[in-house]
């Protein structure tokens, strides 16, 4: 009996642990940079416009000098490079 007593209080404490986005639109959100609306960040693209390009940087597998005293280089991206970070 006690078993089965804990079997469910587990169960019903693993239930509340599971989240998620409930809108999922900021998620997708693709910096559209001829708006001439200001907002602060930019303005979302029609989903219906956005290209592969969008989701594309080009920089991230260019070798870089890594001769620092961490022995690592880092890579900067911004949504002026990559419009897909625009609300990340």
């Amino acid at each position: 009996m006690k078993l089965i007593i804990v079997f469910v209080a587990l169960s019903m404490i693993a239930s509340l642990g599971l989240a998620s986005d409930p809108s999922p639109l900021q998620d997708f959100c693709v910096a559209d940079d001829y708006s001439k609306v200001f907002v602060n960040g930019k303005v979302c693209k029609d989903p219906m416009l956005a290209t592969a390009n969008d989701f594309f940087y080009d920089g991230l597998d260019k070798p870089d000098n890594t001769s620092t005293p961490l022995g690592s280089v880092v890579t900067s991206v911004n949504v002026m490079q990559m419009p897909r970070l625009n609300t990340l």
